[in-house]
């Protein structure tokens, strides 16, 4: 009977300890509870009188709309798997005059070409999956994505790692990505026929129009040797709780890109070579031609502040510079007010200035004796701001129901951007994230 009561309260330990190891994970926190599905639009406008396509003269006008659809599917207590599915679908003014002459209108670049190349979509797939540790102090990430355009695709791969220290008032994240990028080479029109066997002057385009100015238009063009690029990525993040009140984050970024790294429909004209027209648009003396590697890094800092229930300060800088003479300096200031338990107004002011990289000029500025040319303004020397006004929503008791999924949240944000050289942009967007209960 002592052996037998001695064996019936071993069992009875074992089965008390299983059940608490069972109850352990069955109510173990998960990291995401219900699968979320995020709905978001935004709409893009841009005007401007300095478009790359036409070296850097001509209109800038674009129009963008670009719906995205993200699902975030818990795959267990400590994993998720996330996916996104984007298109943007533009209109651009200035990409139509890649050929200038396959419309029905007069051919100048400031006037939209009604060609095929004035619209076109550019498609995105991403999946990421993150996996916690079971305290939660450890995150690992893995992502892989890909998008495709008329004339140029991107895959793209990477991940990360986040630990917690110091009752998660410390973290720390360590990032990597790559992306392999391949072009398409589509030239402006008008140089096409100066290389391989093309007809030159002869050709039909010639002959269905007029050239004026320099009528013996022969431009020294010759194509490029290779359209692929890659992209290499690593990043580091410190945060730290530095009060109840305050929170800091370092962030540092280093990118090293190789392969062509200028875009081969952009026109560029040397001041010491008499411009050819036809109608009214000047032919290309070549194309933005850039160094084959280029190194960037950027050093940034966040600042949070709570100030009361009702308001908090949010403050960010950056500091980037690369090995082509760019310098850029960045500050944003973004004021979240709680106008209740569940609205947010989130006003926001960003200021961005940078020094022009070693390549640029404006059009028909570069010299034909020189290696690398450009005359995209977005190399140039400016200063932007930007003023944001975002309002949102936020429900985590889901108590509206939409669909059939539980309404978490709704942001709405406005932003009106302007550059010093009259660039000036308006941006919109709408994002709605559901929860399935």
């Amino acid at each position: 009977m002592r052996y037998i009561f001695l064996a019936f309260t071993v069992l009875l330990c074992i089965c008390v300890r299983a059940q608490n190891e069972d109850n352990s994970l069955t109510y173990k926190k998960r990291v995401l509870e219900n699968t979320e599905l995020q709905i978001l639009t935004s709409y893009y406008q841009q005007s401007g009188d300095f478009a790359a396509v036409t070296g850097g003269t001509g209109t800038e006008e674009l129009t963008d709309l670009h719906p995205t659809v993200i699902v975030a599917v818990p795959l267990n207590e400590d994993a998720v798997l996330t996916a996104s599915v984007g298109i943007s679908a533009y209109s651009s003014a200035s990409s139509s005059n890649v050929n200038p002459f396959d419309g029905s209108g007069r051919a100048d670049p400031f006037q939209a070409s009604s060609g095929a190349s004035q619209s076109d979509a550019w498609k995105n797939v991403a999946v990421t999956y993150t996996k916690s540790a079971d305290d939660r102090n450890t995150v690992w990430s893995a992502f892989f994505s890909g998008s495709t355009e008329y004339d140029y695709t991107s895959v793209g791969f990477g991940g990360g790692y986040t630990k917690l220290f110091n009752e998660k008032n410390t973290e720390l994240t360590l990032k990597a990505s790559a992306y392999i990028d391949g072009w398409s080479a589509i030239y402006p029109s008008e140089l096409r026929p100066f290389f391989g066997d093309g007809a030159g002057l002869n050709a039909s385009l010639f002959d269905r129009y007029e050239v004026t100015g320099n009528a013996n238009y022969a431009p020294n063009f010759t194509p490029l040797e290779g359209t692929g690029r890659q992209s290499y990525n690593v990043g580091a993040n410190f945060s730290q709780l530095l009060s109840r009140t305050l929170q800091g984050m370092l962030s540092f970024d280093f990118v090293q890109q190789n392969g062509l790294l200028s875009t081969p429909f952009q026109r560029v004209y040397f001041a010491d070579v008499e411009n050819s027209f036809i109608e009214d648009f000047a032919l290309a003396d070549d194309i933005e031609r850039l160094p084959d590697t280029r190194t960037k890094y950027a050093i940034g800092g966040r600042l949070h502040a709570y100030l009361s229930e009702h308001f908090v300060v949010r403050t960010f800088y950056r500091y980037f510079t690369d090995d082509w003479g760019n310098i850029s300096h960045t500050l944003n200031v973004e004021v979240p007010i709680k106008l209740g338990t569940k609205l947010t107004l989130r006003p926001a002011y960003r200021f961005y200035t940078q020094t022009a990289t070693d390549y640029f000029a404006p059009y028909d500025a570069h010299l034909s004796t020189s290696q690398y040319y450009t005359s995209d303004y977005d190399l140039s020397d400016f200063n932007a701001n930007q003023y944001t006004m975002g309002l949102s929503y936020t429900d985590v008791l889901t108590g509206t129901r939409l669909l059939g999924f539980g309404l978490k949240s709704i942001e709405v944000d406005l932003s009106s951007y302007g550059r010093d050289n009259g660039f000036a942009a308006f941006h919109g967007s709408l994002g709605v994230k559901l929860v399935r209960d």
